[in-house]
């Protein structure tokens, strides 16, 4: 097991503030994705981290959105450091959250505080900063269908709000939708379009399925746990349990990843909410350009669009995240492009030049083909084997009768057929040598 030391030069606070002295803190970690968490009986658990939250800050940052509208507060002071506490403070603030889901404080739930507040504290003020653009997005989508405003804080923990996330089993978007479940609740994927990666229509979806998750259980820690690994394993995990439905008290029976999904949901709710008393400063949102969108009912490329009305093609792909290649179908069905809104007229007005603009290029599917019949048809010699082959098996199957003439004998038609006597009489069932004028005899 390796050991990552991480020193904390943090001054001393006031003893009322409940913060600790500056100390060095050690984390166990088996790998990058792991953690090891030591019980009260001294028992070690290895958890497995959701996988967002391994992903690179480097690769959040070159997202179109936020090279666009994010920037560092280089006019925050404090110091990126990131100060320890006392049990009881996380205790005490994570009651403070106004929640309806519960969420209460361990030994697992800390480790996880520990890995956003530390480690990932760069990526914590991307998506703080990213929050801007999708959280009114959850909220209104989740307040639609009844829900705990909380759940808003899952994608942090799905896709670390990387709306192009793909996770190592094709989990998709935000929300990370599988492809059957997304299907499921009316997100169309197919080879052009992947509406797991719209942020509107996913979060419509997540929230219907999130609401259909509660009527089965009844029970919000069970949902997001649900959520990470599906209904088939909590039920399982039920029923190993004696049918008690307690997420802490099932947690043995999950999978090793649901086993920290909830309590990195609950950390992702406390950083989100404490991100300030961890020195953790903010990106600075600028307000993205307003957007509206156009319906077309004919195939379009984004770089027509790019080219004829002078948009950049990343903003382009950025506001039309459900495009899979570039291409909008309007074709198969009316489709929305989203454009910014200054540029919405100018996409009107130059439509039939956008369509036309190195269409040859970049719609390549043809409709029509014509075959090519100038060259004589080919027949290989093993095609005509085959075909000699064919027609002699069906000669075979076929065989060849006379008619038996007055006088004639077996040894006289075998002859004059190129056969044997024994033959005939195999082919024919006869038993004996005599025959009879007019009736049909098989020789082959």
């Amino acid at each position: 097991m390796k050991k990552k030391t991480i020193l904390m030069t943090v001054a001393l606070f006031l003893a009322s503030h409940g913060v600790m002295q500056a100390q060095v803190v050690e984390e166990d970690y088996d790998d990058e994705n792991e953690i090891t968490v030591t019980d009260d009986q001294g028992d070690e658990e290895v958890i497995e981290f959701p996988e967002a939250m391994a992903f690179e800050l480097d690769s959040l940052l070159n997202l179109y959105m936020s090279k666009a509208y994010l920037l560092e507060d280089n006019d925050c002071r404090m110091k990126d450091v990131n100060p320890v506490f006392e049990k009881e403070v996380y205790i005490d603030r994570l009651k403070r959250i106004p929640s309806v889901i519960e969420l209460p404080y361990n030994e697992v739930v800390q480790k996880f505080i520990d890995r956003y507040s530390g480690r990932l504290r760069h990526s914590v003020s991307y998506m703080l900063g990213a929050s801007n653009f999708y959280m009114p997005i959850f909220e209104e989508a989740l307040e639609t269908y009844g829900l705990p405003l909380e759940l808003k804080y899952l994608p942090v923990i799905e896709s670390a709000l990387n709306p192009k996330a793909v996770s190592r089993v094709g989990a998709t978007g935000l929300w990370q939708f599988m492809l059957a479940t997304g299907k499921q609740y009316g997100l169309k994927v197919n080879s052009l379009v992947d509406e797991r990666r719209d942020p509107v229509k996913s979060s419509y979806a997540a929230a219907h399925y999130l609401s259909d998750l509660y009527k089965v259980f009844g029970d919000w820690s069970l949902v997001i746990a649900a959520y990470n690994c599906g209904p088939d394993n909590i039920n399982k995990a039920i029923h190993r349990s004696k049918g008690v439905k307690d997420y802490w008290h099932i947690y043995p029976y999950l999978p090793k990843e649901t086993r920290g999904y909830v309590p990195a949901f609950i950390a992702a709710n406390y950083i989100m909410t404490y991100y300030c008393e961890h020195n953790i400063c903010p990106m600075v949102t600028r307000l993205p350009a307003k957007t509206d969108t156009v319906m077309v009912s004919r195939n379009v490329h984004l770089e027509q669009v790019a080219a004829v009305c002078n948009v950049d093609i990343e903003q382009l792909r950025a506001l039309n995240p459900s495009y899979r290649r570039d291409i909008v179908p309007g074709l198969t069905e009316l489709s929305a492009l989203r454009l910014p809104q200054t540029e919405v007229g100018r996409f009107i007005d130059r439509e039939d030049s956008v369509y036309n603009y190195r269409a040859d290029e970049l719609m390549t599917k043809r409709a029509l083909v014509a075959v090519n019949d100038d060259v004589p048809t080919y027949t290989s010699k093993r095609s005509s084997s085959r075909k000699s082959s064919s027609r002699r098996s069906r000669s075979r199957r076929s065989g060849k009768t006379v008619t038996i003439r007055q006088g004639q004998t077996l040894s006289e038609i075998a002859k004059r057929n190129g056969t044997t006597v024994a033959k005939l009489k195999k082919l024919n069932g006869i038993k004996g040598t005599n025959i009879r004028a007019g009736k049909k005899l098989r020789v082959r």
